[in-house]
C-alpha cells in the first residue's frame, strides 16, 4: 500500500503520523481534501486517550490530567448517619380466625320463644301466692299464754345440759315423765333450781328430790353441778321455766286429777300464784308459813314455802 492510498483510506493516522516523524507539510506528499474539523478533533481524543499525543497543545496537559486525576478518584463516601435508626414499619396482624359456628343446642335454645314480659310479673308473684296460701291452709296451733309463753325461751339457759327436748345430757333427763318422778311437787323443783347442787352439798342434803322415786333416788352432784339460778333468775322467771319442763318437756297432763290443779295455780294464763310472785305480792324464799290460793270455784292449792336454805325432797303431797 502506497503512501497514498493510506492517506485517502486513514487520512488523520498518516498525517498525524507523518507530521510527527518529518516535521513537513502534508501537501508534499499527496493531495489530500481538507479534513473536517470534528474528524480531527476525534483523532486527538483518541490519541491522547492512548498516550500518543504531540499535536495537543502545551496547555491542554494539565487540564487532561487534571480530568483523569477527577475520573480516577473515587467519590468519596457520603458522611455516616449519626441520628436514630429509620423505624421499620411493623408487620401486619395476622387475620383473626372466622368464630366457632354455636352448637346445636345453643342455636336451638336462641330459637325458642321467650316467655312474655306480662307472664314473668304473674310468675314472680308465685312464691308469695304459696307462702299465703300454706299459711291460710296449716293449723297455727295454740298459742301458749302466762308462764308457758316465756319459760321456753328461758330454757335455752338448760338446754347445753337437759337437751333442747329434754332428753338428757350431762344433766338429767325431763322428757317421758322423768322430771315429774324427781319432782312430784313444783316446790322442791323451783328450791333446787334456785339454790342448786353447791348450796345443797354445802348444807348436806344427800337427796335434792323424792326419796321414793321410781327407778331410785337423784344423789346431789351424782350427774355433775347444778348452777344456782337464784343469782340470775327472778323467782317468777324461775317459775316459767319449771313450768316448760313439766308441762312441755316432761308430758305433766293439765287436764288430769294428778296436775289440773297443780297447773291452773302455777302454769295457767291467769294462775293466781305465778300472778302473785310475778308482782312482787308473794317471795316464796320469803314465805315463813303454806299459803291457800283459791283455783276455780271451789279447789284450794297450798303453797309451801321454799324457805332460806335447801332441804330435802318429799313424796307426792308431802
Amino acid at each position: 500500500m502506497n503512501a497514498c492510498s493510506t492517506c485517502v483510506t486513514r487520512p488523520e493516522q498518516f498525517l498525524a503520523g507523518w507530521i510527527h516523524a518529518s516535521g513537513r507539510s502534508a501537501s508534499i506528499l499527496c493531495t489530500v481534501t481538507e479534513i473536517p474539523e470534528h474528524l480531527l478533533k476525534r483523532s486527538r481524543e483518541r490519541r491522547d486517550a492512548i498516550g500518543q499525543g504531540g499535536d495537543t497543545p502545551s496547555d491542554a496537559a494539565p487540564a487532561t490530567a487534571v480530568e483523569k486525576s477527577a475520573t480516577a478518584t473515587p467519590a468519596a463516601a457520603p458522611p455516616a448517619s449519626t441520628g436514630p435508626a429509620p423505624r421499620t414499619a411493623a408487620a401486619e396482624p395476622a387475620a383473626p380466625k372466622p368464630p366457632k359456628p354455636d352448637p346445636h343446642y345453643v342455636v336451638a335454645a336462641n330459637q325458642r320463644r321467650k316467655v312474655p314480659f306480662w307472664a314473668m310479673a304473674t310468675l314472680s308473684l308465685m312464691p308469695v301466692w304459696g307462702f299465703m296460701y300454706v299459711r291460710a291452709i296449716t293449723d297455727s296451733g295454740e298459742v301458749a299464754a302466762g308462764p308457758l309463753a316465756e319459760g321456753a325461751e328461758i330454757y335455752n339457759n338448760c338446754a347445753s345440759c337437759h337437751g333442747a327436748g329434754g332428753g338428757g345430757g350431762t344433766g338429767y333427763q325431763f322428757s317421758e315423765g322423768e322430771v315429774l318422778k324427781s319432782f312430784p311437787n313444783i316446790e322442791d323443783q323451783i328450791r333446787y333450781v334456785y339454790y342448786g347442787t353447791e348450796q345443797y352439798n354445802l348444807a348436806g342434803i344427800e337427796i335434792y328430790g323424792n326419796p321414793e322415786r321410781d327407778g331410785g333416788p337423784h344423789i346431789t352432784g351424782a350427774q355433775g353441778p347444778m348452777p344456782a339460778f337464784g343469782a340470775q333468775l327472778t323467782e317468777y322467771e324461775i317459775v316459767e321455766v319449771i313450768c316448760h319442763e313439766r308441762y312441755t318437756l316432761g308430758g305433766a297432763d293439765p287436764t288430769s286429777d294428778e296436775y289440773a290443779a297443780e297447773f291452773e295455780a302455777w302454769c295457767s294464763a291467769d294462775a293466781p300464784v305465778f300472778e302473785a310472785v310475778e308482782a312482787g305480792e308473794l317471795s316464796l324464799v320469803d314465805l315463813d308459813e303454806p299459803e291457800e290460793f283459791m283455783v276455780g270455784d271451789d279447789e284450794v292449792v297450798i303453797v309451801n314455802p321454799v324457805g332460806p336454805e335447801p332441804i330435802s325432797g318429799t313424796v307426792k303431797g308431802g
